[in-house]
């Protein structure tokens, strides 16, 4: 299922919609022009960038909850509940920065360069990134150390990030039925799971404050179109290949879905019940499969991008569900595979800061989405 073809040359959209940088001078000699800094990272900013912010904020959901955990969690005795807090609170701060700086630079891409923003809209990949900002949002409001789910900034805040949610809902679940040359089955490909997750995350979100008509009503929005997206990229139909190479760690986004979902039925049922426990199995298992393929993501890993930020959202849900799981079973495997799946989880994630830091002049680059 997970093995994948050699995607078709794809016409990137950043680079028709971006200005040409060429000019002629009265001889006829053509020359570079340079554009500002500002002015050429926003041409080659996109919201796929957003994958950034999608870590680490999962990541300081990840952390809250481990900072929340005491006796319970025997395995992390070692680790004392300020070292957990104090991590929490690093990670959080850093994710809500880098959101604000990220959210800024697309703002006054929107501004400046609108055209470009619509390129992104039109386009089957780049339309589903279009989700990443609220979904990153969203993972902020429920780790947010100061804004309590039962207060009213929370509902205010709430609303002003599942709108968008649900207006891109609308205008794209609309089109895989309605439109003929944006039938799902021509423009499916894996990002297409970032829509699903977004409904999931806005859920639990509602869950946490209380609101359970709205959390079921998201749910049921997002574990449906789950199994549409599912079933059209197993079966590999037409139109379902349409990914570049260097963009294959968004393969992850196959485990992310039921991840996400196990956590959302939890805060909706109250408790990591069957069906919980049955969404945290399918996840596993498609991480298995995707782990026992290597070669797959051999040919994206030679140069450092941004979509390399694709490996570390599903793995840190995989691996709060794995916490959620090892409080529910008793034995020793199950605290067992929550180790290891948090273990890789903080290791993908902290190796991908490195990177980033170590390769700062690729943020500027063009990258697919």
């Amino acid at each position: 299922m997970m093995e994948s073809r050699e995607a078709q040359p794809q016409t990137d959209p950043m680079a028709e919609a971006a200005p040409n940088n060429t000019g002629r001078d009265h001889h006829g000699h053509e020359y570079v022009v340079s554009n500002p800094p500002l002015e050429s990272l926003l041409t080659r900013f996109h919201a796929g960038y957003f994958r950034i912010s999608l870590s680490l904020g999962s990541q300081a959901l990840l952390w809250k909850r481990l900072s929340e955990t005491r006796a319970e969690l025997q395995p992390f005795g070692h680790a004392s509940q300020m070292f957990r807090l104090l991590a929490f609170l690093l990670l959080w701060s850093l994710s809500f920065l880098v959101l604000i700086l990220l959210s800024f630079l697309y703002i006054l891409r929107c501004f400046f360069h609108f055209h470009m923003v619509k390129a992104e809209f039109l386009h089957h990949v780049g339309v589903n990134y279009l989700f990443a900002p609220w979904i990153s949002w969203l993972l902020l409001l429920q780790s947010a150390p100061v804004v309590l789910p039962n207060t009213l900034s929370y509902l205010v805040l709430w609303w002003v990030f599942v709108i968008p949610v649900l207006a891109l809902d609308i205008k794209i679940y609309g089109q895989w039925f309605t439109t003929e040359k944006r039938f799902f089955s021509m423009v499916a490909n894996p990002t297409s799971q970032i829509s699903v997750i977004g409904n999931l995350v806005g859920a639990q979100a509602a869950a946490l404050m209380g609101w359970k008509e709205s959390a079921i009503c998201m749910f049921t929005l997002g574990m449906v179109h789950y199994l549409v997206v599912f079933v059209t990229l197993y079966q590999r139909l037409s139109g379902s290949d349409q990914l570049p190479v260097m963009l294959r760690p968004v393969f992850f986004l196959f485990f992310a879905a039921p991840s996400v979902a196990s956590l959302a039925w939890k805060s909706i049922s109250g408790s990591f019940d069957t069906t919980s426990k049955m969404l945290f199995f399918l996840s596993l298992f498609l991480f298995t499969s995707l782990a026992c393929r290597p070669a797959l993501f051999k040919k994206s890993m030679r140069k450092f991008n941004v979509a390399w930020w694709a490996y570390s959202f599903p793995l840190t849900f995989l691996a709060l569900a794995s916490v959620e799981y090892a409080q529910k079973v008793e034995g020793e495997i199950a605290p067992v595979l929550m180790l290891v799946l948090l273990a890789s989880s903080v290791t993908v994630c902290l190796g991908l800061m490195i990177f980033a830091a170590l390769n700062m002049r690729t943020f500027s680059e063009t990258i697919p989405f």
